[in-house]
């Protein structure tokens, strides 16, 4: 089993949102990421998706976005995005979602030997336009990480590896340490996977190695619009 990550899809089959009015990056995007998936994954192996999925507003929309993704191989893991409006709660999302797809929220799932659990994160201090509003939300979301690694550690069995799947990078540009990554350190989480960031001015480091995790960045237009493999 190989497991394999992306980020930041940005579906949109029913609304008119297209990508590549954010530059070249983004023009044929999808019909590249989708090439590279059925070249790269098997059927047994993980595809870890690190939100903002689908630009669709309700349900039945993301819905008709997944299924543009159904035929791809391997087992998908979703989790929310700043974006994925339509993802209003977790028993919802998970009735829409086709076989072999599966969402986390303040959750964890195990697959042969490696666990993975998932929250959606938020701006951390130090970066650009932190305010009091986003200290709400990051304190909010400190807490969800926390149920997530506390269903992890029910899962994980003596061996098993850890990975945290989440959308908004958990430093500042300047890779200071924040509530998110101490979590990650104490609960020894083997590997992060994020995306949210996008554009030529972002610092975009695919790979950070910090205090023995190692993050990886997968948003698609930072990655070339190719699956990053995540090695254990």
């Amino acid at each position: 089993m190989k497991i394999y990550a992306i980020s930041d899809l940005h579906i949109s089959t029913n609304t008119n949102k297209p990508m590549d009015i954010f530059g070249g990056n983004w023009v044929g995007y999808l019909d590249k990421i989708k090439a590279d998936w059925q070249e790269k994954v098997e059927d047994n192996d993980l595809v870890l998706i690190g939100g903002d999925i689908s630009w669709a507003m309700n349900i039945d929309d993301a819905e008709k976005d997944l299924q543009t993704l159904k035929d791809l191989k391997g087992k998908k893991i979703l989790i929310k995005g700043n974006h994925d409006y339509w993802w209003s709660g977790i028993g919802k999302v998970r009735d829409i979602l086709p076989e072999n797809f599966y969402a986390l929220q303040n959750d964890s799932i195990r697959f042969d030997g490696v666990v993975i659990c998932g929250t959606r994160c938020w701006s951390v201090p130090g970066s650009p336009d932190f305010n009091e509003q986003d200290m709400k939300i990051y304190l909010r979301e400190t807490e969800r990480l926390k149920l997530s690694l506390s269903a992890a550690s029910k899962l994980k069995q003596v061996g098993d590896k850890l990975i945290a799947l989440i959308h908004y990078p958990p430093f500042n540009v300047n890779r200071d340490d924040s509530l998110f990554t101490e979590l990650f350190e104490k609960n020894k989480v083997d590997i992060v996977v994020y995306g949210h960031l996008h554009g030529k001015s972002v610092r975009a480091d695919k790979i950070v190695n910090k205090n023995g995790v190692k993050y990886y960045l997968t948003s698609c237009d930072q990655v070339d619009n190719k699956l990053t493999e995540v090695k254990l």
